[in-house]
């Protein structure tokens, strides 16, 4: 890897984690892991879909059609109140426990979250997770009014930070995220928490690593 001037950090599954709402859906299901797994799955689908069709609407939005999906889907009958809370869970996802640490670790390079959030989402979780301080810009796709992979998208990151794509280290744990960010031109490690398989796109990361404090082992940061 080359001289990296700065790192842009993936959100939702890389540094919060989106089961995290499992507790809550322990609340209307036994089979909160289905259900926390089906509303994950399609709220990336539906960014896919919207991004495809040039039929935008925020991650808000997105991730409350994929909850009303996953729902019906598990045949899932909840009262209105179990709801609101539900969906709100976005707003206080936990971070993995090494993340805190990791980022402060890392506070001599300019760090920036990359996110498909919206800005009040992304700003609500990172002060739920008390790291206000951390980031130099957290960037939404609401920008660009569209979602990753799309390269416009991975272009805010250079824009803002005034750093050149290939001199910025991109962080996800996403396969798709990671296939994106590598076509566009960043410099990638990949976050593989769960032993999964990347996509056979013809691109791959520079670097993978199993938790994020890891990163600075194996990247000369």
């Amino acid at each position: 890897m080359s001289t990296i001037r700065g790192c842009v950090f993936d959100a939702y599954g890389t540094l919060f984690d989106v089961h995290s709402v499992t507790t809550m859906c322990r609340e209307v299901t036994p089979d909160a892991l289905a259900l926390s797994a089906t509303w994950r799955a399609k709220q990336l689908e539906y960014t896919w879909l919207r991004a495809l069709m040039g039929t935008y609407e925020d991650f808000w939005s997105i991730t409350d059609a994929a909850l009303r999906f996953a729902l019906k889907q598990h045949n899932i009958a909840i009262q209105p109140q179990q709801y609101t809370r539900l969906l709100e869970e976005y707003y206080r996802l936990a971070i993995y426990p090494e993340v805190a640490a990791a980022l402060r670790s890392l506070q001599h390079y300019p760090l920036a979250i990359l996110s498909n959030g919206s800005p009040r989402m992304i700003e609500a979780v990172i002060a739920h997770n008390n790291l206000q301080k951390v980031f130099t810009q957290v960037l939404s796709v609401d920008a660009v009014r569209t979602f990753k992979p799309k390269p416009e998208v991975y272009e805010l990151a250079p824009t803002h930070l005034r750093v050149p794509k290939e001199d910025l280290l991109f962080v996800s744990s996403n396969t798709f995220d990671v296939i994106g960010a590598k076509a566009f031109g960043f410099q990638v490690a990949w976050i593989n928490r769960t032993n999964a398989t990347l996509d056979n796109l013809g691109w791959q990361p520079d670097v993978i690593i199993e938790h994020l404090d890891q990163l600075s082992q194996v990247v000369a940061l």
